[in-house]
């Protein structure tokens, strides 16, 4: 039997990459805008003054971006078109205090961030990556990108009750990984041994943001390579796929000044700076109307008229637990995207929202599916309703559905991420 078509795996290639270059939003956004860049997009500080040109610009600031094509045409009341995401995804994270151990093994303390499928992150080879903070207030990126750290789990000799009783993981005493040998636990080690990685000076790193990352690469998977696997899905690949997006739209005149807003901390709340409950993406957007020499009328109505698809990855049916899904409603992966509804504003998708995104999937040629949570079972929420409330903005809750979500690796269609970029370019260019 011959082989399914499948779709040009180009785009998929690419996201495989994103995945395996950003173990972390910081180096997430700076690949963002690496690939930005290449599109002819710039870096623009919030500490200056802003002028109203036109093309691409762009914000960082730590694991978030803002970035934005302003056309030729665009008037101060111009509306936005927003793919919004985060760039976070659950994972164990270092504490203040690293330096930990006990009974000759050489332990990093670590904190656990969001709500990681626990179990998943035992027994696999990590690596460990993030932010360091310099004396002189500059910044660096990290990654050691190679087997350092292993959360090893208890033998079945040692517990005979996990085969009756199911795995029972205790959040502070079973997570912590080893790294070593050594009854000599000193405090400093951790951050000397990066110091010595990146070749700076001792007592140069006064901060950090870091957390772990398997170094298992993504890959695809199935009999006809139809299906992916790998970390942080959850929510790169939307990230992925709205830069694409963006660099494909940015040029020429368009009725919309389309955007890409990924923020950190989704996973626990959004509530910082660099979440969607904080005052970036507004105060970007309102700085671009007043730079174009726009006024507070010109910002009300750009607003009014601006719509934003919130996009994140969400549940497909899973052979094993089908009853844990409604019965009426089952996205398969290589199906398309989804929309997310729920009328309890988890999702913020409503008729006419859906009638954007089902413009936007009919003019690009892709199929979309339809997601809602079985009545019995707690539905997960997004950035989209924050959105839609903080700024009044009306925003549609889409994505693709995954497998294993918040695992440390998870499991899409091979086809799907593809299927999402395109679709989030017909909605770009209105």
């Amino acid at each position: 039997m011959s082989a399914p078509h499948r779709l040009d795996r180009g785009h998929t290639d690419d996201l495989m990459s994103f995945l395996a270059a950003s173990p972390t939003p910081y180096h997430a956004v700076a690949n963002a805008a690496e690939r930005l860049e290449k599109a002819g997009f710039r870096q623009v500080s919030e500490t200056d003054a802003w002028e109203g040109s036109s093309g691409g610009k762009y914000v960082l600031r730590g694991g978030a971006i803002i970035a934005w094509y302003v056309p030729e045409n665009a008037a101060p009341h111009t509306p936005y078109r927003i793919v919004g995401a985060h760039t976070d995804s659950p994972n164990l994270r270092v504490k203040p205090l690293p330096d930990s151990g006990a009974h000759g093994w050489r332990q990093v303390a670590v904190e656990i961030y969001g709500g990681p499928l626990m179990n998943s992150w035992l027994d696999r080879d990590l690596g460990l990556a993030g932010r360091l903070t310099l004396r002189d207030g500059s910044t660096r990126l990290v990654n050691v990108d190679r087997p350092l750290l292993r959360v090893p789990q208890l033998a079945i000799h040692l517990d005979r009750a996990v085969s009756s009783d199911g795995l029972k993981l205790d959040k502070q005493r079973h997570l912590q990984p080893i790294w070593g040998l050594g009854d000599d636990v000193r405090d400093g080690d951790l951050i000397a041994f990066l110091e010595e990685e990146l070749g700076l000076g001792a007592g140069e790193v006064t901060g950090w943001d870091l957390m772990t990352h398997s170094v298992e690469a993504p890959a695809y998977l199935g009999r006809d390579n139809e299906l992916m696997a790998g970390p942080r899905m959850d929510n790169l690949l939307s990230v992925h796929a709205g830069v694409a997006a963006l660099a494909a739209v940015s040029s020429g005149d368009l009725p919309y000044i389309p955007v890409l807003a990924a923020f950190d901390h989704e996973e626990n709340g959004s509530q910082s700076d660099t979440g969607a409950d904080g005052p970036l993406l507004g105060g970007v957007l309102e700085r671009s109307v007043f730079a174009r020499g726009g006024s507070y009328e010109d910002r009300a109505r750009a607003f009014a008229g601006t719509v934003c698809l919130s996009s994140d990855t969400g549940h497909a049916v899973h052979p094993n637990y089908a009853e844990r899904h409604d019965p009426t409603h089952h996205p398969r992966v290589n199906g398309g995207p989804i929309l997310k509804v729920n009328v309890n504003n988890r999702y913020a998708t409503d008729g006419s929202g859906r009638a954007v995104w089902a413009a936007a999937c009919e003019k690009a040629g892709v199929p979309f599916q339809s997601f809602v949570s079985n009545n019995s079972m707690p539905c997960g929420t997004t950035i989209g309703p924050i959105t839609a409330a903080r700024h009044g903005i009306k925003t549609v809750d889409i994505g693709v559905a995954i497998l294993s979500m918040h695992s440390v690796r998870e499991l899409c269609g091979a086809d799907d991420p593809h299927l999402l970029a395109n679709a989030l370019v017909a909605f770009l260019e209105g």
